[in-house]
């Protein structure tokens, strides 16, 4: 996928997406209550993007926002994340890419927590080639911990991973966490676009 290639949508339109997929996210994803994260953090809210991403609309929006995003910028080969929580996001980047003809080469992959004892004993499956030059999806990203460990799975692969984008970054230190590493990452909201 070349650089700023293909048809770039407008402002307005990537704007009024950005709207539609946040108000479906409060709708069906949000919840004001305390839980404890998985870094053991408590938070006063829940985010269940799931939700979100099992809807067709939901689904679409994302798909559509975040190869909206990949257009502009480094240009990458692939697009993958951890199982099995990118598998939705992932399939959704596909599914808008197949119906940009600048995006249609893109390829999808993820990234298995441990390698397979069976078969070929693959840790990264689809479609991934060490060399090629990819980004990594998220739904909600917190510490990052997830997507951090695929980074380091596709980098030691063979692969190069030139971005890292997500649908939430709820604002509790994912984006120093990969700055650390290298690789800004590219929300699409942010704690501030949450009534927290």
């Amino acid at each position: 996928m070349a650089e700023q290639a293909g048809s770039i949508r407008t402002e307005a339109a990537r704007a009024r997406d950005r709207q539609a997929l946040l108000d479906l996210i409060l709708e069906v994803s949000f919840e004001r209550r305390e839980i404890t994260l998985t870094s053991g953090r408590k938070s006063n809210f829940y985010l269940d993007l799931r939700q979100t991403l099992m809807r067709p609309r939901g689904v679409a929006l994302a798909g559509r926002l975040i190869l909206d995003r990949l257009q502009t910028g480094p240009a990458v080969e692939a697009v993958g994340g951890m199982a099995v929580g990118a598998v939705p996001l992932v399939s959704a980047v596909l599914a808008a890419a197949a119906q940009e003809p600048a995006a249609t080469g893109l390829l999808g992959f993820f990234v298995r927590k441990e390698k397979k004892a069976h078969g070929l004993g693959r840790q990264i499956e689809g479609g991934f080639k060490p060399g090629q030059v990819v980004a990594l999806v998220e739904d909600t990203t917190t510490t990052g911990g997830s997507t951090l460990d695929a980074l380091s799975i596709v980098e030691a692969e063979g692969g190069k991973v030139a971005r890292v984008l997500c649908l939430v970054d709820r604002g509790e230190g994912a984006a120093e966490a990969f700055a650390a590493r290298g690789v800004r990452l590219e929300p699409i909201f942010g704690r501030g676009d949450l009534p927290v």
